[in-house]
């Protein structure tokens, strides 16, 4: 399928920095670095050449995609799903066996794989992927791999690719230290479309809320109170505070997702879904969140605990006012902490009334269903399957997303209670499954 087909099929039109990249790796032979803002579209900036330039008839890997975790390995892959360009793609990431990730590299035959660099390494040196048909190479969020100590990894994985290998590096911040790191000598031509002067978008008004105690909880809580129902992401630096945090919140009476590096696939998968979808209004991570993701129509980013450096500010703060929309951005400051020098926006004190409302609950609840696409279960299957057996309307009905052994759904929050009562025993085309909430 042609780029203009799959651009009609997603019914979008390209910008200026996907246009020039389209042109660049279609009409070009050099190794690319392209610089562009979070939420700018570079994924599909390079898979729309690659749809192209990816042999669709050969079951060989031809590209790789290296990214730093593994939930935008299963979004990268996603991506590429719904251009419906004809290639298959697979996502590849450690915490699950590699020999289940194995046999499903026999029976799906990628063009095209998505991977982090550990998990990459290990298939390349026991052949499960062989390295001699592999193209082109995309190192996303390239910074930020080398920031999380994937440097021998990168190392390592290059050496085993072939020396030919076209290479597309992509980033929201420049990153200076690349040119000390000795991964890649080749010459690169730049792609830069970061802003010259401002930070982040003039889009995003950016406030300080003082907090009378050291410990910042009971402030967030207030905080958050203000914000009713809007979508919000509250940034902390380390696992342990970000789980202290939600415990609080959710004790509170807040609809909380929480999300960090230490938790189990499943738990991560579940916790980024419900925020998604619209099931969880908060969202309480470590800057893991900031890096990739695409969570869109965030009204507040709140940072609890400073960034660590002015590119994570940048990210962090890049997770809002995407494209043409406002946001907001919050300090939660002790006594003892200041706004950082780095910060070149006008920053306003942010009151919070003496009387506040109850936590806001979201519109939607995420439900579990046990069965996907393994049992030839497809998002029309399931509408049907809640319209028929729990008397749903299709605007009471969500996000979808069908994984292969289960399937998530997103239902009005009034409803959850009957979906659950009235579904359970039931049968999907034919087969009895397992219908939950997902809390």
């Amino acid at each position: 399928m042609n780029i203009d087909k799959i651009i009609n099929k997603l019914n979008i039109e390209l910008n200026v920095m996907q246009q020039a990249t389209v042109d660049a790796l279609l009409n070009g032979t050099d190794d690319i670095v392209l610089l562009s803002p979070t939420g700018s579209g570079k994924t599909l900036s390079y898979l729309l050449p690659l749809s192209q330039l990816v042999d669709a008839s050969s079951d060989e890997v031809q590209a790789v995609v290296v990214v730093p975790g593994r939930e935008l390995a299963l979004q990268s892959a996603n991506v590429l799903k719904n251009m419906g360009s004809g290639l298959r793609g697979m996502a590849c990431y450690g915490g699950r066996p590699t020999m289940d990730e194995h046999r499903k590299l026999r029976e799906v035959k990628p063009q095209i794989i998505f991977a982090t660099p550990g998990r990459l390494n290990d298939h390349l040196d026991k052949l499960n992927i062989v390295a001699d048909n592999i193209k082109y190479l995309v190192l996303d969020e390239f910074d930020k791999c080398l920031e999380m100590g994937f440097h021998d990894e990168m190392q390592s994985l290059i050496s085993k690719l072939p020396s030919d290998v076209r290479s597309i590096l992509l980033s929201a911040t420049p990153a200076e230290e690349l040119k000390d790191q000795k991964i890649i000598n080749n010459k690169f031509t730049t792609l830069n479309f970061l802003p010259d002067e401002e930070q982040v978008p003039d889009r995003v008004h950016i406030y300080k809320v003082e907090s009378p105690q050291k410990d910042k909880l009971e402030t967030l809580r207030q905080l958050l109170l203000t914000f009713r129902d809007g979508s919000s992401i509250v940034f902390l630096n380390f696992r342990d505070s970000v789980e202290r945090t939600a415990e609080f919140l959710r004790e509170a009476g807040f609809c909380i997702s929480y999300f960090h590096g230490g938790m189990e696939q499943k738990q991560r998968e579940d916790a980024l879904y419900k925020f998604s979808n619209g099931s969880a209004n908060i969202f309480v991570s470590t800057d893991l969140a900031s890096r990739g993701l695409d969570i869109p129509d965030i009204d507040n980013i709140v940072h609890y605990h400073i960034p660590e450096s002015e590119d994570g500010y940048i990210h962090r703060v890049g997770r809002t006012a995407r494209w043409d929309k406002m946001g907001r951005s919050f300090f939660i400051l002790n006594s003892d902490e200041h706004v950082p020098a780095y910060v070149d926006a006008e920053v306003d004190n942010y009151e919070i009334p003496e009387e506040l409302p109850k936590p806001a609950l979201p519109k939607m609840s995420t439900i579990y269903i046990g069965k996907g696409k393994n049992d030839k279960i497809s998002k029309g299957d399931i509408v049907g399957f809640l319209c028929k057996k729990a008397g749903l309307k299709k605007d009471e009905i969500g996000k979808i997303d069908v994984q292969d052994r289960f399937a998530y759904a997103a239902v009005a929050r009034q409803k959850l209670q009957t979906v659950l009562k009235q579904t359970s025993g039931e049968k999907i085309k034919g087969v009895k499954t397992i219908v939950e909430e997902v809390k």
